[in-house]
């Protein structure tokens, strides 16, 4: 059970009692509109059991998904770090393909909160020797590219390599 701490904030396993925060926050459209090529709202205190079990069974040294929570311990979103699903078709994911994601209450937006759990799961991940982060954003996800560029990303532009959907590419390198 890693967990990784910030100034402001913990990441920390999503555990079964977050089950309503996740369903509150999966469950609004604007939450969800720019999550993968067919994004739908949670509807189920089931589904979100189920997508907790499933963010719980990413256990690896350096990938992830986690729970964002203030430091007193308030829910405020998620932030991913795992390999990225390519489009059908194309070869399987290599080793240096991992994505950065994130999603937040539009409770806790405008608080930096995003960008401040990305720099530290990215240094994090950078000092266990992950050569490369990429973040996938949709070409409409102005705020997620924004805090990209904060977070010191290199934008690669337009491509339909990831989800089955075009998106804008950017890059993180150690250092």
């Amino acid at each position: 059970m890693r967990i990784i701490t910030s100034d402001r904030l913990v990441l920390r396993p999503w555990r079964d009692d977050d089950a309503d925060f996740l369903l509150d926050l999966e469950s609004r459209w604007e939450v969800v509109r720019f999550l993968g090529a067919h994004p739908t709202p949670m509807r189920t205190r089931e589904e979100a059991l189920a997508s907790i079990a499933r963010r719980r069974a990413v256990d690896h040294p350096i990938h992830r998904i986690w729970a964002i929570t203030t430091a007193a311990h308030v829910l405020v979103g998620n932030l991913l770090l795992k390999p990225i699903a390519v489009t059908a078709g194309e070869p399987t994911v290599g080793p240096d393909e991992v994505e950065i994601g994130w999603h937040l209450h539009p409770g806790a937006w405008g608080h930096g909160y995003a960008t401040e759990a990305a720099e530290a799961v990215l240094a994090d991940a950078f000092s266990r020797g992950l050569p490369k982060v990429l973040a996938v954003t949709d070409p409409d996800n102005q705020a997620s590219q924004a805090v990209c560029r904060r977070l010191g990303m290199t934008g690669l532009g337009r491509t339909t390599r990831y989800y089955d959907a075009p998106h804008e590419l950017f890059e993180k390198l150690p250092g």
